[in-house]
């Protein structure tokens, strides 16, 4: 009879994640690390508590676009922009020609004929993941701090696009690319109406309803998502573009500090609601079995663990100028933590069209889990932090895949 409460062993998943978070093994295992695992431990794969069909799969598409939402308001380009931007830009045009090389030698096999779709798996970068690493730590307003944000931007942002226009079969290409234009025209028009038109009687009304029932700033804040999620489908683009679109609108928009409260209302609506479905689900979705029950399948997953090292660490050579020898290797590791939630994503549309076989999908899904519990790890190991290296007094680290 247990496994008529899936919303039950969700939550009861969400709440036990960060408490083994807590428990100290000498270095910081993250939280989605734990939520996946459990998500595992109570899937149908593991005890059968949960299985994923019906609202479990409506609301893990819900927690998909909270997060990918979460990763755009998360983006500060002022921080990023000139030389940063830039080596980030050529670092993962290199990650794009290393992929679609790995990707290469899977294409002459029957396992994966898309490896366009696989090249951007590989090119991602967890930025949601680390940035509350590098925050705690006191990192983000060093140099070193300031060239990962720029890297894992590119990372998170660059494959969106690129998975958005590769999918779309709605229109022709020239058709999408001036849908793309024109969206991103739209996009910049909100946030610099966001930013720029304050009228009095409506930052009254959003104050005076702050904290009231009606909740309406934060109502705003998901009608913005869900019109950008709209917006995207009806120009035949992946609606994850439209949610990690809105979250860059509505992150422009509450950028200062008048707006901390809805931001920090947003978090516990988002981070307390929708995002756990998305890493439990993820967890439940997944099929352990595919990989353990096949000697090839398991292979792949650490063959995929050191491609994703290879194709977005190995650009760090481009930073030789701008980071010392020491830092050199954690960076490449940080960089190489691939976005569990892009890659669960692009693996899923892969499945699902049958151009990636699920073995390979799983393979995947499973290196980019065990890229998010070994490399930062590593990486804190090689680059011990600071003595004063601590998060600011009262700060609430925010944390998206």
């Amino acid at each position: 009879m247990f496994d008529l409460h899936p919303v039950f062993w969700i939550m009861a998943a969400a709440v036990a994640a960060p408490l083994l978070a807590e428990v100290p093994l000498g270095f910081r295992v993250p939280v989605v690390v734990f939520e996946v695992l459990l998500g595992m431990a109570i899937g149908p794969h593991g005890l059968g508590l949960v299985r994923f069909d019906g609202f479990v799969a409506a609301m893990f598409t819900f927690g998909m676009a909270a997060t990918l939402f979460m990763a755009g308001m998360e983006l500060n380009f002022k921080h990023i922009r000139g030389t940063p931007l830039a080596l980030a830009l050529r670092g993962w045009g290199a990650s794009l020609l290393l992929g679609v090389a790995a990707a290469a030698v899977l294409y002459a096999t029957p396992l994966a004929q898309a490896p366009l779709m696989l090249t951007l798996a590989l090119c991602t970068t967890a930025l949601g993941t680390l940035l509350p690493v590098l925050r705690d730590a006191g990192q983000l307003d060093s140099n070193f701090g300031r060239l990962f944000l720029a890297a894992g931007t590119v990372g998170e942002v660059g494959p969106i696009v690129a998975m958005s226009l590769l999918m779309s079969q709605q229109y022709s290409s020239w058709q999408e690319f001036g849908f793309l234009l024109l969206f991103l025209a739209l996009v910049t028009a909100s946030a610099a109406a966001g930013m720029g038109l304050r009228p009095p009687p409506l930052i009254n009304l959003l104050r005076r309803t702050m904290h009231a029932s009606t909740q309406l700033p934060v109502r705003l804040a998901l009608l913005v998502m869900a019109g950008y999620f709209v917006l995207t489908e009806e120009f035949g683009f992946e609606n994850i573009l439209g949610a990690f679109a809105a979250g860059m609108v509505v992150g422009l928009a509450t950028d200062g500090h008048e707006a901390k409260p809805l931001r920090h209302k947003i978090d516990a609506v988002f981070f307390g609601w929708f995002i756990p479905f998305f890493f439990v689900g993820t967890g439940v979705k997944f099929d352990l079995a595919a990989i353990t029950g096949d000697p090839g399948t398991a292979l792949l997953v650490p063959a995929f663990l050191g491609v994703l090292l290879a194709v977005r660490g190995l650009p760090v050579l481009m930073y030789r100028q701008h980071l010392p020898p020491g830092e050199r290797l954690p960076f490449a590791l940080y960089a190489s933590v691939a976005s569990l939630s892009l890659v669960v994503v692009i693996t899923d549309i892969g499945v699902h069209t049958r151009s990636i076989d699920s073995r390979v999908a799983a393979a995947v899904v499973g290196a980019a889990l065990l890229s998010v519990l070994i490399f930062p790890t590593l990486a804190a190991l090689l680059r011990p932090l600071p003595p004063a290296a601590t998060a600011p007094a009262g700060h609430s680290a925010r944390r998206v895949d």
